[in-house]
């Protein structure tokens, strides 16, 4: 065995143990490691404390199969019926997310001059909350059979499907692709969306049955597999990786997918972190304190207006006060995506280390208060119901807010 193989080895493992640790030290204070990782990263990374020098291939590899695994697990969580459903119900609301949370993060891209591709990053960055933390939420403060859960989940829907249609198009501005290409990528990758939910909605039982095996090894080595191959024929298409293996999610139906969900999981969770930590080792820490001042603004606007639209979303469902509150603040948590579509960016030059730091900071700031807003949303939107109202204290309101 060589040198630089050993001190890669050294180097790999000193990383998954750190974060491992990183990961223990955010259970036990109640918060998602995502911002821990990317703290980490920024500590190896260039202009950190330590340097890494001889493990990029094997993170940046790493890094994309986190992607795929996030986007496959994400998929897993739907069916083409439910996304069907959400889409009808859900539309007006979805509308409004996009319009209020989009906008604060392309405004801030053009007054620092990042032109309208960087506006068209930001405001991505900006938009998309992230499913895996709030997912986590739900299940950590036990609100999964909530009357407001449905709104949360309908709107993380939403903005998945919005990603099936903007990665495309992000990726085809991103490459300085011409009009006509950047349309015609863009119809392409709609077809293949509607024909893969069509696909999902009526055999996907059969896709189930060919992945399906109850050897936990042959199983995963089939999911595994199919979602690379799905993946890289996407990317070979013009479209994202990310779709492409969300797509398949939703294609696999039934029993399967809550199988394939409990297997992929520790996979999932191993190389979403090196996504994270890989992001954060190529932001340089220096580039933060310039961009500080408007990451804290983008913050503060962007749980706003998150704020208005869950609660905007609830109220139209009928949902009394309380639950509205807790859906207002479960959709403020941003992580996953946000860093994808930053990562594009920083991929294709546009932005500099600048924009690699705003969107870094950013989602540091809104991964870690998104958590804490949801935990004392509802303690704080109690107390101010029973002031402005003492009949909101009636227990048996309390009780049907909360009902599944």
């Amino acid at each position: 065995m060589d040198d630089h193989t050993v001190i890669a080895l050294i180097q790999l493992g000193a990383v998954f143990f750190g974060l491992g640790l990183l990961g223990r030290l955010a259970q036990r204070v109640g918060m998602s490691p995502i911002p821990l990782y990317l703290l980490g990263g920024l500590v190896f990374g260039d202009g950190g404390l330590v340097s890494l020098t001889n493990i990029g291939e094997f993170t940046h590899l790493a890094a994309e199969i986190g992607v795929i695994l996030l986007l496959l697990m994400l998929g897993l969580e739907y069916t083409a019926g439910e996304l069907f459903t959400s889409m009808r119900q859900g539309w007006a609301a979805g509308v409004l997310d996009i319009v209020l949370n989009a906008a604060p993060g392309a405004t801030i891209a053009l007054v620092l001059g990042w032109g309208w591709q960087g506006a068209l990053v930001m405001g991505g960055v900006t938009y998309i909350s992230s499913s895996g933390v709030i997912a986590k939420i739900l299940n950590d403060l036990g609100r999964t059979g909530n009357r407001e859960t449905p709104v949360v989940l309908s709107l993380l829907v939403f903005e998945d499907l919005v990603m099936a249609a903007y990665l495309p198009i992000l990726s085809a501005a991103l490459g300085g692709a011409a009009l006509l290409t950047g349309l015609t990528t863009v119809g392409v990758s709609l077809l293949v969306v509607a024909a893969v939910l069509l696909v999902a909605a009526r055999f996907g039982r059969f896709v189930a049955a060919l992945l399906y095996s109850e050897n936990n090894e042959i199983f995963l080595l089939k999911l595994l597999g199919s979602a690379l191959l799905v993946a890289g024929l996407a990317e070979s298409a013009n479209l994202s990786a990310a779709v492409g293996a969300f797509l398949l999610g939703i294609a696999i139906a039934g029993p399967a997918a809550h199988s394939a969900t409990k297997l992929l999981e520790p996979l999932r969770d191993l190389f979403a972190a090196a996504f994270f930590v890989l992001f954060g080792l190529n932001t340089d820490p220096s580039a933060i304190p310039p961009v500080l001042g408007w990451a804290i603004v983008l913050a503060i606007t962007t749980a706003l207006t998150k704020i208005a639209t869950g609660w905007w979303a609830a109220k139209r469902q009928g949902i009394a006060p309380i639950g509205r509150a807790r859906a207002a603040a479960g959709l403020i948590a941003r992580g996953e995506f946000s860093i994808i579509i930053a990562g594009l960016a920083v991929a294709a030059g546009v932005g500099g280390s600048e924009l690699a730091a705003l969107a870094a900071t950013y989602v540091l700031i809104m991964a870690a208060s998104g958590p804490i807003a949801a935990r004392f949303a509802e303690p704080i939107a109690r107390k101010l119901t029973r002031t402005a109202t003492p009949a909101a204290a009636d227990p048996a309101r309390d009780t049907a807010d909360t009902a599944a």
